[in-house]
């Protein structure tokens, strides 16, 4: 590998390693697909869509070893091979351009060189604005708000955890039981049981926490801040931004289209659809990204007048948007009049001018999703034009977005919309087990992309291999399983072998007892029991199907055995002659869950699993206070 290195100058040399430290947001050493996804998908605004993807596959390519991560070494080969293509000059900008963005300092955990991480501006500003708006009413964000956009607040506004813990909140109402919030006498103790609640809880919905802990927020680190906020805004943007959660999409379909699996479109190209669907009506030019098509604010101005409330509206209240901005000439002056226009609206949210006429993906992204959220105007849409029926859309199950959320907390990639669409080319069940131990031979694996003419092929001969490790490396039953089922997308057989593979993550927590597969029910469930009686409490259970567990008091006293002085008895409710309401059910529910991820438990049951007493949910909560409180005793 050295060789290639001293191919090129001294000079060339320094500013890859400058490039290379830009991309390694997390500070590893080593990038990721996620990151390079983030960078391009930053990027955008000066490199088409497919020569992204190009650059994405090339770097996926250079991943000699395969293990998901690309070293500095393997970085400059890669680039070696993007000088000899027509956009390396572009690239080259991209990595390296200083247009709104802020560098500070840093020491690599890897080494002691300094490093040097940037973050953006116009982000900050973002996230601080919408911060401010949302959560301006809120008591015990009154110390912290409102936040000076133009000052490093954000930063430090995070070191008592509670301003995460309350947005974590908004994006996912009730994620977090807001009793087992800190929020007086916060020492230093206490506002790290706010920082482990808040990102064991942003892993539960879905966001990638792995290489970020309280340490690093109570410092904070801008640009792992800045990371952690744009996902838990964007889970809350995006929550209604699918068509079975909201039939009303359909409509932007077009008359007699049909697509195999319509659940299956990204956010992403939801909200592209829906902006084009009243473009469409507007009788004006169609967009194809949140970029280029949108620097001018010419489609803006179509979208708002398309979606302003008209006088016959129901609640009486017409906007009759100004289009004369769109006679403007100096595009800066016309964002800037196109805004006024959504302020109208309430939606002057997440962009400035210059943000949209420099074509800031991210944020204009962030913007039009707060218009389909406040504005979606599809309420009288024709939903049976198309050959899809509203009654025939499967909403999400509950368990589905349980996996789902723990799949992409992970930092696979790509991001996993839909359970079963996203996951039938094997690639990301492939990552899944290299996550929980499984080795994977990478040389066995097609990666994109895909021939034109025997796409399906590959993908089915990836999830063969994916069921193939399955029996052979996990020795997971997988009776009745073929790749074909998991190729077609088969909710039965998807599911089962992803909850094993979720089941083999939570036990391999369980170190010192063995490396995942040997650990059974019955020693988790003797530890359970074991433990509670040493604390002399008396809420033994029999198995995982106890219905003393729909209590949740088995839960409760098991965290109090391991984290004494956690649990405020007053919040717990106890049975009335044997018996206890649905509504204590379920509040006990909501105390015990984010009790466990206060202490440090990563648990994905929902307080719903414990309250119907779901075996294989309870399974994973007591396994990962198992975990927990092995590796508290090792310390």
């Amino acid at each position: 590998m050295e060789n290639y290195i001293t191919q090129i100058s001294r000079e060339d040399l320094d500013d890859l390693r400058e490039a290379f430290s830009k991309i390694d947001i997390d500070n590893s050493g080593y990038v990721s697909d996620f990151e390079l996804q983030e960078l391009f998908r930053e990027a955008s605004f000066s490199l088409p869509g497919y020569k992204v993807r190009e650059i994405i596959e090339t770097f996926i390519a250079g991943d000699t070893n395969k293990d998901e991560k690309i070293s500095f070494e393997e970085f400059v080969c890669i680039y070696q091979e993007l000088k000899s293509k027509e956009f390396s000059e572009t690239f080259r900008k991209t990595i390296t351009r200083k247009d709104g963005i802020r560098s500070f300092g840093g020491v690599s955990g890897i080494s002691s060189e300094g490093t040097q991480h940037s973050y953006s501006d116009e982000e900050k500003v973002a996230f601080v604005n919408w911060i401010n708006k949302t959560l301006a009413k809120d008591p015990d964000c009154e110390h912290l708000l409102p936040m000076n956009p133009d000052d490093e607040s954000l930063f430090t506004s995070v070191r008592d955890g509670i301003l995460l813990c309350k947005m974590i909140n908004l994006s996912q109402p009730d994620t977090i039981d807001e009793r087992v919030i800190n929020t007086k006498k916060l020492t230093t103790f206490k506002m790290s049981e706010n920082l482990m609640l808040a990102l064991n809880s942003a892993s539960a919905i879905g966001c990638t926490v792995v290489n970020i802990d309280a340490h690093d927020l109570m410092a904070g680190k801008p640009h792992l801040v800045l990371g952690l906020f744009w996902q838990i805004i964007k889970v809350g943007l995006f929550a209604d931004i699918e068509i079975s959660r909201n039939e009303g999409l359909i409509s932007f379909l077009a008359e007699g289209e049909h697509l195999d699996h319509p659940t299956s479109l990204s956010p992403e190209e939801s909200l592209l659809r829906w902006v084009n669907y009243h473009l469409r009506n507007a009788g004006t030019k169609l967009i194809h990204n949140f970029s280029e098509d949108i620097k001018d604010s010419r489609a803006y101005f179509h979208l708002l007048d398309q979606i302003a409330p008209k006088e016959e509206d129901d609640y009486g209240m017409g906007v009759n948007i100004d289009m004369n901005g769109l006679n403007e000439p100096n595009l800066d002056e016309r964002a800037e009049l196109m805004l006024r226009q959504a302020a109208r609206l309430d939606c002057r949210q997440f962009v400035s001018p210059h943000d949209v006429t420099s074509g800031n993906s991210k944020l204009n992204l962030a913007f039009v999703a707060n218009l389909f959220n406040m504005h979606p105007s599809l309420q009288r849409a024709r939903i049976n034009g198309n050959s899809i029926e509203a009654a025939n859309i499967e909403r999400e199950t509950r368990e589905e977005k349980t996996f789902r959320n723990w799949i992409n907390s992970l930092g696979v990639a790509p991001y996993v919309n839909h359970l079963y669409c996203d996951l039938c080319d094997g690639l990301v069940i492939l990552q899944l087990y290299e996550k929980v131990n499984v080795p994977v031979d990478w040389k066995r694996v097609n990666n994109p992309p895909y021939p034109v003419l025997g796409t399906n092929m590959k993908k089915l001969e990836n999830c063969n291999y994916a069921v193939e490790l399955g029996r052979e490396a996990a020795h997971f039953s997988l009776v009745g399983i073929g790749g074909e089922n998991l190729n077609e997308g088969s909710s039965m057989h998807t599911l089962a072998l992803v909850w094993q593979l979720l089941r083999r993550y939570t036990v391999l927590v369980l170190s010192d007892l063995g490396d995942g597969e040997k650990v059974g029910d019955h020693i988790i469930l003797s530890w359970v029991n074991s433990t509670l009686s040493q604390k002399r409490k008396d809420s033994q259970i029999s198995s995982f199907k106890d219905q003393l567990i729909s209590t949740s008091l088995p839960v409760i006293d098991l965290i109090d055995a391991i984290a004494p002085g956690t649990v405020k008895w007053d919040m717990v409710k106890r049975p009335d002659r044997g018996t206890l309401k649905s509504a204590d059910k379920l509040n006990n529910a909501k105390y015990a869950i984010s009790l466990a991820r206060k202490i440090g438990a990563r648990v994905y049951a929902l307080p719903d699993d414990i309250v119907e007493v779901n075996p294989k949910m309870v399974l994973t909560l007591f396994a990962s206070l198992m975990g927990h409180s092995s590796k508290k005793a090792n310390r």
